[in-house]
C-alpha cells in the first residue's frame, strides 16, 4: 500500500480535502479509490472581539498554511516524496457568518462566525417578511444587522461570502459557493437550484430607501452543485496555500461547502430519507427530506445537500465543551494522586460508567451552554450543573446527565420532525467526537432520537474526508452517476457502519431528563442574568 499511495502523489492523483473547523483546521489526502493517504491539522480557537466571535485573517491564513505544511510533513514522512501536484482540491469550512469585501476586495468588517447571537431583530424581520426560518446565524441575517446597526461599511460592500467560499475565491480568482454552503446564506429554491429569487427581490425592496449601489443578488456568490467545476489554483493561490513553493498551479477545484455537506457526504446521508448527527464543539443533525415542511419552525433550518435536494437542519451552539471540561477536571484530580494518565483511557471509563447511571440520569441536570442557545430561546448561556438533595448523586449519574445534555437540544428540534411532522428516515449516522469512545454516545443519541444510530470507522476521518469526496467526485465520476449513487456504489460499497437500537427503558429515561430540563430552564436563565 505504501508504494502505490506514493505513486498516487508522485503522478499528481492524490485529492486533497480541506475543512476549517471551529477549533482545527484539517487537511486530508485520499487517492484514486477515495482511501485516505495522509493528513495534517492545525489547532486554533475563535476569539471574542468587541463583543463578537471571529477568526482574523491572519489566523486564518496561518492556520491553512501551517495545515498544508504539517501534510506536506506527514507526506514525507510516510512516503519520503514531496506534493508537487494534486488532481483537485476541495475547500469547506464551518457554515454562516459574514465576511463582506469592498469592490478592490479588501475586507470591510472582520470574520463574523455562525456563533454569533446579535442578529436576533434582523432574523425576526426576515423570517417574517420572507415566511420562512431566518436564522440568527445566517449569512442574510449578519449583512441586515449590519444595515439595521446604521454601519458605515454596508454602503460599499462588493461582495459577501462564508469562509469556504472566501478562501476557495483566494485560491481560483471565483465567487462561487456550492449550494448546500449557499443554502446558508440565503435560502435557495430546491427547483431552481439557485438562490430563491422571490426572497431576493424581497429584500432589494426591504433596503431600498437605504440608497446602496448594490443589489443582493449582485454581491452573493454564484452556486454551483456538486461535480460542477468551480475554478482551477491559479499560481498565487498555489503559493498561498504552500508556503514552501512546491505546489503547482492548475489543481481543478469543486465548488466550496460548508461543514453540514461535507459530514452528509462522510456519512454516506445525502440520499432522501437518510440523516446524519454531527456532534462536536457544536451540534447539528440533517434529515433529507421527501418533501417541504408543513410550516415554518424557528428551531429548524431547511438547507440543501451539496447536490442539492432538501434538509432538515437542527443546529445547537452547544454540544461537548462542557463534557470536556469535566473530563478535563478529573484528569487534574488523577494528576494530583501521582497516577499516569490517559485522556482517551479516562474518556473511555468515565463514558462506559455513564451507562451504568440511571436512565434519567437520577433527577440530575446538566447545561451545557458555553454561549447562547436559540433553541431554547437563550442568547448568552453559562455552563450549569443542577441537582435536588433527594437526586440520585453519584459519578454514573452526573457523568450521564452531562452527555444527555450534550444531545438534549437536538432531541428538542428532531421532536418537531419526528412527532409533528410524522418525518420518516431509513438510516442516521453520527459522527463527530461525541462517537469516540464506542457504543456510549451512540446508544444516548439513540434514546434521544428515538431511533437505530449507525457509526462508521470512516466517519471519524470527517468533514475533510467528505470534502476530498466531494473534490474526487468531480473528476472521478467516470459513470457519470448522481452524488447519492456515486457514494453508495464507488465509496461505501454498502457499508452502513455499526448501528446501536433505543431500549424502551433509555427512550422512556431520556424522555424524563428532557420534562426536568425544561422545567428547570428558569434556573439557566437566572444565571445567565445573575452571573457575570
Amino acid at each position: 500500500m505504501p508504494e502505490k499511495a506514493k505513486a498516487t502523489i508522485e503522478s499528481g492523483k492524490a485529492i486533497l480535502g480541506i475543512e476549517f473547523g471551529s477549533t482545527r483546521i484539517k487537511a486530508v489526502l485520499i487517492d484514486e479509490n477515495n482511501n485516505p493517504i495522509a493528513q495534517g491539522s492545525h489547532e486554533w480557537e475563535n476569539q471574542l472581539v468587541n463583543n463578537l466571535w471571529t477568526y482574523s485573517l491572519e489566523a486564518i491564513w496561518f492556520g491553512v498554511q501551517d495545515c498544508y505544511r504539517d501534510l506536506r510533513e506527514n507526506v514525507k514522512e510516510k512516503y519520503g516524496v514531496e506534493i508537487t501536484s494534486l488532481a483537485a482540491i476541495g475547500i469547506s469550512a464551518m457554515m454562516h457568518g459574514y465576511m463582506p469585501f469592498d469592490k478592490d476586495g479588501n475586507m470591510l468588517a472582520p470574520f463574523r462566525t455562525w456563533r454569533n447571537t446579535n442578529t436576533g431583530e434582523a432574523a425576526s424581520i426576515l423570517s417574517e417578511l420572507f415566511q420562512y426560518n431566518i436564522p440568527l446565524r445566517w449569512s442574510i441575517s449578519h449583512l441586515y444587522q449590519a444595515i439595521l446597526n446604521g454601519e458605515e461599511h454596508v454602503k460599499d460592500v462588493a461582495f459577501i461570502t462564508t469562509l469556504a467560499g472566501y478562501i476557495h475565491w483566494q485560491l481560483t480568482g471565483e465567487k462561487v459557493i456550492g449550494i448546500g454552503d449557499g443554502s446558508g446564506m440565503i435560502p435557495v429554491n430546491p427547483e431552481t437550484k439557485n438562490y430563491d429569487a422571490t426572497m431576493v427581490e424581497k429584500f432589494d425592496n426591504l433596503i431600498a430607501d437605504k440608497g446602496f449601489s448594490w443589489k443582493l443578488e449582485d454581491v452573493l456568490p454564484k452556486v454551483l452543485l456538486a461535480g460542477e467545476n468551480a475554478g482551477t489554483l491559479t499560481e498565487e493561490g498555489a503559493k498561498r496555500l504552500d508556503i514552501s513553493g512546491n505546489l503547482q498551479a492548475g489543481a481543478p477545484l469543486c465548488p466550496p461547502e460548508g461543514d453540514a455537506g461535507t459530514g452528509m457526504v462522510a456519512t454516506n446521508a445525502v440520499k432522501q430519507r437518510t440523516g446524519n448527527v454531527s456532534a462536536g464543539t457544536s451540534s447539528f443533525s440533517m434529515i433529507v427530506l421527501e418533501k417541504e415542511l408543513s410550516k415554518p419552525y424557528e428551531m429548524i433550518d431547511m438547507v440543501t445537500t451539496p447536490d442539492g435536494s432538501l434538509v432538515a437542519m437542527v443546529h445547537c451552539n452547544n454540544c461537548t465543551s462542557d463534557l470536556n471540561a469535566w473530563v478535563g477536571l478529573f484528569r487534574e484530580y488523577t494528576e494530583l494522586l501521582g497516577v499516569p494518565v490517559d485522556m482517551n483511557e479516562i474518556f473511555g471509563k468515565l463514558y462506559n460508567n455513564a451507562l451504568t447511571g440511571d436512565p434519567d440520569c437520577g433527577g440530575l441536570v446538566s447545561y451545557n451552554y458555553f454561549s447562547g442557545e436559540p433553541i431554547t430561546g437563550l442568547n448568552e448561556g453559562r455552563p450549569l450543573f443542577v441537582r435536588s438533595v433527594g437526586n440520585r448523586f453519584n459519578l454514573a449519574n452526573f457523568m450521564r446527565a452531562n452527555i444527555h445534555a450534550a444531545v438534549a437540544c437536538l432531541k428538542i428540534g428532531n421532536d418537531i420532525l419526528f412527532n409533528d411532522e410524522k418525518i420518516k428516515v431509513d438510516r442516521i449516522t453520527g459522527h463527530g467526537g461525541l462517537f469516540k469512545t464506542p457504543g456510549v454516545g451512540q446508544r444516548i443519541l439513540a434514546a434521544a432520537l428515538n431511533s437505530p444510530i449507525s457509526v462508521m470507522e470512516t466517519a471519524g476521518e470527517g468533514g475533510a474526508w467528505g470534502m476530498a469526496l466531494l473534490a474526487g467526485y468531480l473528476v472521478n465520476n467516470h459513470n457519470d452517476r448522481n452524488l447519492a449513487d456515486y457514494l453508495e456504489m464507488e465509496v461505501f460499497a454498502g457499508n452502513t457502519g455499526v448501528s446501536i437500537s433505543p431500549t424502551e427503558e433509555d427512550v422512556a429515561g431520556f424522555n424524563v431528563y428532557i420534562e426536568n430540563y425544561m422545567e428547570a430552564l428558569p434556573v439557566e436563565k437566572a444565571a445567565v442574568e445573575y452571573k457575570k
